[in-house]
């Protein structure tokens, strides 16, 4: 896959408006940051749960994660919500797994709400004791849009 470029941070900042330093870091923090993800890169690529783990465990967030992708030019793989992947193959997992009637029903509410978020995915998914991903199919099914990525990647 190509590498992220000035017309890929073009679309997306007319999708998101996302700042270099989201958190006000200190420089000493930031270059803690740069040193974290340039080490989680696996084949030009930062996973998802990678950008997570290097928030936790840097005490950032995870928007300050994702802005330090976009600065070093790379790509995030992996979304946890099955939001987009690297190989272009049919999902096989549980984003196709039935889902029940309270799933369906909490989905609806979050979209009534403006709040079909990655956040709120994930707290319903704990929630009900499901997989992100479940909850994702029934967004998916009646073709909802989920917004704000925890990494700032939509």
């Amino acid at each position: 896959m190509r590498e992220f470029n000035d017309a890929d941070r073009k679309k997306k900042r007319g999708r998101i408006e996302l700042p270099d330093n989201p958190g006000n870091l200190s420089s000493d923090t930031l270059s803690r940051l740069e040193g974290a993800v340039k080490a989680a890169v696996k084949e030009g690529y930062v996973a998802c749960p990678s950008g997570w783990k290097i928030a936790k465990d840097l005490g950032v967030s995870r928007l300050d994660v994702g802005a330090m992708v976009d600065k070093l030019g790379i790509r995030i793989a992996g979304c946890q919500l099955g939001c987009f992947a690297v190989d272009k193959t049919p999902r096989t997992d549980s984003a196709t797994e039935p889902y029940g009637d309270e799933v369906a029903r909490r989905v609806e509410v979050l979209h009534e709400t403006d709040e079909l978020t990655c956040s709120h995915i994930f707290a319903l998914a704990h929630e009900l004791n499901v997989k992100p991903l479940t909850v994702v199919g029934a967004a998916n099914a009646r073709h909802y849009k989920l917004r704000q990525c925890q990494l700032g990647c939509f």
